[in-house]
């Protein structure tokens, strides 16, 4: 793993993980509709690729020359109907199968694992949506690994707990920067590829 493409760069685990990424020595290409959202301490160490994921031909681009891919694909805190990141991640899905990329994670909920009646009502479109995105990695035949984490704290890094293709969240917190190092960590690790994999803070 020498270089990837981060989806969703600007977002507040993004950012955590341009920063993860780069700590790891790391080549890394920020895709983002507005490169000014890019922190100032990043712009001159990740390469700043101005896309829309809704747009094919400007995610094709993205993937070329990567070996890994991370998904962090958000709404900006909407909780209204949409079907912007399942669509995003069918793009993805589909330049890295025409450029020969194998390795993808991404970041959806554990409200996933969550028993049907029993997730709360506001958040039904957002979960519908990412059912969509993790129906669409199960069946896409490359190295994924889908991302499962609670509630994402601006709180300190901690110890971590992961739990590969579990029937429930394992916690109720994780550390943004903890969430992020993992997208990043995991695309090296052979043992997460095509499972499911939730994480928490411990104790938390």
């Amino acid at each position: 793993m020498k270089k990837v493409v981060i989806f969703g760069s600007t977002g507040m685990t993004g950012v955590c993980a341009l920063d993860a990424a780069v700590k790891k020595g790391l080549e890394v290409r920020a895709f983002v509709r507005d490169p000014a959202k890019v922190p100032e301490h990043l712009k001159d160490k990740v390469e700043i690729f101005q896309g829309n994921v809704l747009e094919p031909d400007s995610v094709m681009e993205a993937v070329e020359g990567v070996d890994g891919v991370v998904i962090l694909l958000g709404t900006r805190n909407s909780l209204e109907p949409t079907s912007d990141m399942s669509e995003g991640t069918k793009n993805i899905i589909e330049a890295m199968r025409a450029k020969n990329v194998k390795i993808v994670s991404a970041c959806m909920s554990t409200f996933l694992l969550f028993e049907p009646g029993k997730l709360p009502e506001r958040f039904k479109n957002v979960n519908d949506d990412h059912k969509r995105m993790h129906d669409a990695l199960k069946e896409c035949g490359l190295n994924w690994i889908a991302v499962l984490p609670p509630h994402i704290a601006d709180e300190p890094s901690a110890e971590i707990t992961v739990v590969v293709n579990p029937d429930k969240g394992p916690g109720r917190s994780i550390s943004k920067l903890d969430l992020a190092s993992f997208m990043i960590d995991c695309l090296s690790e052979h043992k997460y590829y095509k499972n499911t994999v939730a994480l928490c803070n411990v104790g938390k």
